[in-house]
């Protein structure tokens, strides 16, 4: 792709030692992905390669933001997102990506693209569960919300401490803790 040719890095006419490549990823980076699970994304990526004579490690470091919707409400809000991620690359006879955090390329290689694993390092570093932070302080005013909190059924435990147990019952329940 040509939009990718961007988080292309050219390693052969590089000096040994570090090199630092910025990247800012938005939106359009995740539709070259056809990822439309996002809204908006401002995220800052960091990219520290260190040349050695026979291997490169590659330090990705990720900060920003990612405007998404809540799994609860809909409502969309910004997730602060950060991650790290660390890769090895060395040389050999064909290229191998089996092994998760080691990168082998072919010796004739000259260049490497970073955009996917920019792209796993962000889409990995969201939570599983994605919750509007007004939910938890009770800040968010929805619809939805009060709808949820309306049709809630009420708390199990304290619904059976209300009812009244059969006496004859309380004696069989001796048994099930006198173990």
């Amino acid at each position: 792709m040509k939009e990718l040719k961007l988080y292309t890095i050219q390693y052969v006419g590089l000096k040994e030692g570090e090199h630092t490549f910025e990247y800012t990823i938005t939106k359009s980076f995740f539709d070259l992905f056809n990822y439309d699970d996002f809204n908006d994304a401002s995220v800052e990526a960091t990219l520290l390669l260190t040349k050695k004579s026979t291997f490169m490690e590659f330090d990705f470091n990720i900060s920003g933001t990612i405007n998404v919707n809540c799994d609860v409400t809909n409502e969309p809000y910004d997730q602060p997102v950060s991650g790290s991620y660390e890769l090895v690359v060395k040389f050999g006879q064909e290229f191998n990506d089996d092994i998760e955090d080691v990168l082998i390329l072919p010796f004739g290689e000259y260049e490497v693209n970073v955009a996917q694993y920019i792209y796993e390092l962000i889409v990995l570093s969201m939570p599983n569960k994605r919750v509007h932070p007004g939910i938890a302080d009770g800040t968010l005013k929805s619809d939805i919300l009060e709808k949820l909190e309306e049709l809630s059924i009420p708390d199990q435990r304290a619904k059976e401490e209300k009812e009244e147990t059969d006496p004859r019952w309380d004696s069989l329940k001796k048994l099930l803790t006198d173990k």
